[in-house]
Order: structure tokens, then C-alpha cells, then sequence
């Protein structure tokens, strides 16, 4: 594999620059100096973000943007053989890396790596995170997959040897990092279109551990069924959180707000070390919190600090992010693509003021809808009502012979109200002639849905 000299700065091209992985580690490289050019299908804010702190960005793709005098091409998972960029970089002879390889070169020129991993939570749980090192002073260099308002976007680049990422395992993408504090919130069953089950999954992220070096920490959630196979007999330290009373860090004393964000003490190998109060929702996040109070005391921040920044941490784009209000209800917008993360939204809104729950879901891929089906429907059944848009393709073209209206009769099997419309338009004309003042609605999923919401507070 190619590998940067930092020592000396680069020309290289992004194909597929306006992702948000892609484009906050462009910023990064561009923050060292290096010349970076790139293309992408339409503009975007981060598109011309990029533009803006001199990236060379083009809209479109074409073996014309490939010069000779580049050093290297990075490409997304997106990305395939036949794109006229990849074919010209192969057939010049240039480098080309991976995504996740060129993060995992980035992250091999720090001291301090952090690697935060799981199936669910990674975005919130590095936001999380961030806000107690920018609290701490400790100017870290941040690239997270969502947008978060404390940075202004998905990325920060700072001067201290701590950089703090995502690390997904999409395509085993994570496999390419070299963390020295690794976090495993939890192994779950998804993304079946590229892992074959779950004792696939659970393999790839045990290699994940095992890319932690002696000295270095894994941090993993004792909660999670697979966390033994994932632990046992590594060379580094092992710090664990969750319920458990042998974990090292557990959360005691929980309560909620009026708003359903969590209220607990934090216990430290069975002593309490502080009282924490977070300003996000659900049970699920006091779990992602534990994990950050692991992180944050194991690199020696004080504990008020961790608290403070705990606090500070209002959500990212998408999170169980408030969008406003119609007609007298509220309209919240979620990512939750996967049943684990639907139960756990719809937890946390179960703490949320409402008189009733409409949840507006958007299913994503036919591979996960098909083979999470009845999973699915029990987790969407916890709300009083359900309205389906269509299946969100995203990568996919075979549709499995799967579609929303069979997840739509599934749920209403489990005797929950259930309804399906093909376009956004018709889902928006129902839910403003069904919806009553103090109701909540959530338009869910990680394809297009927040427009839903977005559409109603747009034509008041």
C-alpha cells in the first residue's frame, strides 16, 4: 500500500470529495499543507467549503480531471472500477488508496488515536467525545460523520498530538486504522449485504481490537453479547462499561428530565466518581456517555471537565435533532436505520413530552429491510402510529422483492396503526390531516426523510 510522507506535502485527488468523510479528511490534508483536488456528482456546502480553504473542486467526473502530476487518488466504497477517474489513475500508474486507507495513514501520525467503533452511536458517541477534549483544552484534530455544530461541520483540525475518528465497519474499512485507544460500543447484525452473519461481524471487530498495540486500550461495552470474543486474550488494556456490576464504569441512579435526557452517577470499579447530566435523550446515550467518562478518565481529565462537557453536547444533525413546529405538534428527525437504533429512539421519545408518537420511516436498502423484517416491525410497533415512504435504494438495484408495503402489513399484524404512500408528498398531506396539536412526529431513516419534516415547516 502507498503510503504519505508528511514530511513533505502532496498533490492528491478525492474522487467523490463532498462525502462527509471524504471532505473532512480533505480539509485535514489541505490543514497540512498539501494540494488537494476533487470531484463530485453535484456542489454542496461542503463542496464549496472545500473550494473555499483552496481545494481545486470539480462537479463531475472525468478521466480529464486525472493529471499526470499527481501523487496519489483516493476513492469512496461508492466508487467502482468502471468510474472514468479510477480507470485514468490506473492506467497513469498513480497511487490510489482506499478512503479508510488514507484515514488510517492520518491516524498513524498521532500519538494519542482514537477510534470510535460499534455498529450504532459511533456519530454521537465521538461528538460526545469531542466536546470533552475541546473542553479539556486538548485542541484535537476531529473527523466525525455528521455535522456537528461545536466545529462548525465534520471536521476540526488542530495542533496536539490527539486525533479522535469514526471508524466504520462497512467493507471492514476499519480494518485499514492504526488506533491507539479503540471503542467498541456495541455487535450487532447489519449491513448483511457485505458481512455474511453476525459471527462475520463479531470476527471483523475483533481484528479491530487486535489493531490496538500493547500499550494502547481497547474500551468495549460488557452489554453486548459478543464482547468476550471480542476481548479476551488481547495485548492491550481492557477497560469495560455497561450494566454489569463487574463492568469498570457503570451508571447508577438514572433518571430523566423533562425532556428525556439522562441523570445519573457514574460509578468508577464500583466507587462513584460524579453526578452527570446530559442535555440528549434515551437510555442509550447515558450507555454512550460511559464510554466517553472511560475515555476521558483514561486520559486524566479531571472529572468536572468530563461532566461539563457531557452537558455541553446538545446532539448532531440527525440525532434526535428538533426541526420545530406545525400546526401544534413537534416534528424531531432521526438516522436510525436499524431495528437496535429505531428501539433506542423510540425509547428515549417514550421520555419526550407528546400526546401521541407518529413515526414517519423511511426504510434504507432492500438487503437490511429484507433481512431484518420482523425485527423491523416489533421495533416500529412501540409507536402509536407508523407511516412508510418507499425503500431508500441508496447503493442498491435489486429490490429482493421487498418493498414497504410489506413492512407496513407486518406491522399492522402486531396490531400497531399502519400506513403506506410512495411519494413524500403524499406522506406530507396525510400527516397534516391525521397529526393533532401535542402529538410528535418523527420522520426516521438514513436516506431523504428529514425532507418530510423539512416540507411540512416550510408550507405553514
Amino acid at each position: 500500500m502507498y503510503q504519505i510522507d508528511f514530511h513533505k506535502p502532496q498533490f492528491i485527488h478525492f474522487i467523490g470529495i463532498g462525502g462527509i468523510s471524504m471532505s473532512g479528511l480533505a480539509e485535514v490534508l489541505l490543514g497540512a499543507g498539501f494540494r488537494i483536488s476533487g470531484s463530485d456528482a453535484k456542489a454542496s456546502a461542503l463542496t464549496d467549503r472545500l473550494s473555499q480553504k483552496g481545494a481545486e473542486v470539480v462537479i463531475g467526473q472525468s478521466a480529464d480531471n486525472i493529471s499526470p502530476d499527481l501523487d496519489c487518488v483516493v476513492y469512496t466504497a461508492a466508487v467502482h472500477s468502471d468510474n472514468p477517474e479510477f480507470r485514468a489513475a490506473e492506467d497513469a500508474g498513480i497511487p490510489i488508496l482506499t478512503r479508510a486507507e488514507l484515514l488510517g495513514e492520518i491516524m498513524r501520525q498521532y500519538r494519542t488515536a482514537i477510534a470510535v467503533a460499534g455498529t450504532h452511536g459511533k456519530t454521537t458517541t465521538t461528538s460526545m467525545a469531542s466536546h470533552i477534549l475541546l473542553r479539556a483544552e486538548a485542541d484535537p484534530t476531529i473527523s466525525v460523520g455528521g455535522m456537528l455544530p461545536v466545529i462548525g461541520g465534520n471536521i476540526r483540525v488542530g495542533t496536539s498530538d490527539v486525533f479522535l475518528a469514526e471508524a466504520c465497519e462497512y467493507t471492514n474499512s476499519f480494518l485499514s486504522l492504526f488506533p491507539t485507544i479503540g471503542i467498541i460500543l456495541n455487535i450487532d447484525a447489519d449491513h448483511l449485504d457485505f458481512f455474511k452473519d453476525l459471527d462475520d461481524i463479531t470476527h471483523s471487530f475483533r481484528k479491530f481490537a487486535e489493531l490496538i498495540p500493547e500499550e494502547g486500550t481497547l474500551i468495549i461495552n460488557r452489554d453486548s453479547d459478543r464482547w468476550e470474543e471480542v476481548a479476551a486474550g488481547l495485548s492491550c488494556k481492557v477497560l469495560t462499561y455497561g450494566s454489569d456490576e463487574a463492568s469498570d464504569y457503570r451508571a447508577v441512579n438514572v433518571s430523566h428530565d423533562e425532556h428525556g435526557c439522562g441523570i445519573f452517577t457514574c460509578l468508577e470499579k464500583g466507587s462513584p466518581i460524579g453526578t452527570f447530566h446530559l442535555n440528549v435523550p434515551g437510555s442509550h446515550n447515558v450507555s454512550n456517555a460511559l464510554s466517553v467518562i472511560a475515555l476521558g478518565r483514561l486520559l486524566d481529565l479531571p472529572v468536572e471537565t468530563i461532566a461539563e462537557g457531557l452537558q455541553d453536547f446538545r446532539g448532531t444533525v440527525r440525532r434526535f435533532e428538533y426541526k420545530g413546529e406545525r400546526n401544534g405538534f413537534t416534528i424531531i428527525d432521526d438516522y436510525a436505520h436499524h431495528p437496535t437504533e429505531i428501539a433506542a429512539t423510540l425509547s428515549a421519545a417514550a421520555n419526550y413530552p407528546h400526546r401521541e408518537l407518529w413515526v414517519t420511516f423511511q426504510p434504507h436498502t432492500y438487503t437490511r429491510t429484507k433481512a431484518l423484517l420482523p425485527e423491523f416491525a416489533r421495533a416500529l410497533s412501540a409507536s402509536d402510529h407508523v407511516v412508510l415512504a418507499d425503500i431508500y435504494a441508496a447503493r442498491e438495484t435489486d429490490n429482493l422483492g421487498i418493498s414497504s408495503d410489506t413492512l407496513r402489513e407486518q406491522i399492522a399484524e402486531l396490531g400497531t396503526d399502519a400506513y403506506y404512500f410512495p411519494s413524500f408528498e403524499e406522506v406530507e398531506a396525510f400527516l397534516l390531516e391525521q397529526v393533532k396539536p401535542g402529538d410528535l412526529v418523527i420522520t426516521m431513516g438514513a436516506g431523504d426523510v428529514v425532507q418530510i419534516g423539512e416540507d411540512l415547516l416550510k408550507t405553514k
